[in-house]
């Protein structure tokens, strides 16, 4: 029988390049989901669904939203999903700190009604996209799984936690094999705009100055979305096995990853390098003046100094490590950014 999938958030950045990598490489038959809301330019959500549609997959898409209840079961008793993929969410630190209702919407109620329609009807395998952020302000680095991660720092950590909290609860007393996948700071081509990459080129051009955090101090795990892709497609193939324990009671079927490139990258050093690939894809000029265009301005609320990713479970029980360096993962952003702006 062929596998059928539901990826919610499959017109956001890495939905809608999980989507193409299964369409590519599998013969799922792939149901999609997304609200399209304006926390970001939609002609970017709409030029990814479009990439989808060239590619003539068994791809069908469903605009509407996770926390409205009726549709969430209606989709599930329609297409029998075997396995869930989770990506809808409200993304961003600092928005969840002038606009919580949404993420209380999204990121919690969204959540537990995926979590109630696979209760209700027996998938496989439940993938949602968890965060670095739910590791706040740790000092011990690099960030491990095993980390206690009690002390959010921002709303938009503290309903990530959550979803592993619930995820956990469902799997123990329903038995539904859930993998949570705590991804850091993804990047590339079409991705958000409000992400530090993408704001600081739309900045630069315009010849303003973009500002960084901590003084530059701040370090990233920066992640090239097709490794988040293919992490999460090895991920969603292979479902935490269903045990009993010797109590006679089922051990949950459970399992967090981080999803990350498990090398730090200073901030200073990131946007250094991606002036140097816009000059390359001729979107600055040759002799642009980058030093006069940085400020270096405090820690932002909410905000952590370094994120840094332990990938040896990632490693270990899938034999995958993200790969793409800095500078080739810029290079394909700026090449990128000059066809679709027309730059």
């Amino acid at each position: 029988m062929k596998k059928t999938v539901l990826v919610t958030g499959s017109a956001g950045f890495i939905g809608a390049n999980l989507v193409k990598e299964l369409i590519k490489t599998t013969d799922y038959e792939i149901i999609g989901v997304d609200n399209l809301n304006d926390y970001y330019d939609v002609a970017l959500k709409e030029y990814r669904l479009k990439e989808i549609e060239s590619l003539n997959g068994d791809f069908t898409f469903i605009k509407g939203n996770i926390a409205d209840r009726a549709l969430i079961d209606s989709l599930f008793d329609t297409y029998k999903f075997n396995i869930v993929v989770n990506l809808a969410a409200q993304a961003g630190v600092r928005y969840s700190i002038t606009n919580p209702d949404v993420y209380i919407e999204s990121n919690m109620i969204g959540f537990y009604n995926i979590l109630e329609a696979c209760r209700h009807h027996s998938v496989d395998h439940l993938v949602y996209a968890s965060s670095s952020s739910v590791y706040g302000s740790n000092k011990k680095v690099p960030y491990s799984t095993d980390d206690k991660v009690d002390n959010p720092v921002s709303l938009y950590a503290a309903t990530k936690k959550s979803n592993e909290l619930f995820a956990h609860a469902y799997s123990k007393l329903y038995d539904i094999p859930s993998t949570g996948l705590r991804f850091f700071t993804v990047y590339g081509p079409a991705g958000r705009p409000d992400m530090a990459y993408f704001s600081f080129t739309n900045k630069l051009i315009k010849g303003e100055t973009i500002k960084i955090f901590n003084y530059g101090n701040c370090k990233r795990d920066f992640t090239y979305v097709d490794d988040i892709v293919k992490g999460i497609k090895l991920v969603m193939e292979k479902a935490p096995e269903r045990k009993t324990g010797e109590d006679g009671l089922p051990i949950p079927p459970y399992a967090i990853y981080n999803i990350g490139n498990n090398k730090p990258e200073n901030l200073l050093d990131f946007v250094q390098i991606l002036s140097e690939e816009l000059i390359r894809a001729e979107i600055l000029p040759p002799d642009y003046d980058f030093a006069s265009h940085k400020e270096l301005i405090p820690m932002q609320k909410g905000d952590v100094p370094v994120t840094f990713a332990d990938t040896s479970a990632l490693e270990r029980d899938f034999g995958f490590k993200p790969s793409t360096s800095l500078r080739d993962g810029l290079r394909a952003f700026a090449e990128w950014y000059k066809k679709f702006y027309k730059v």
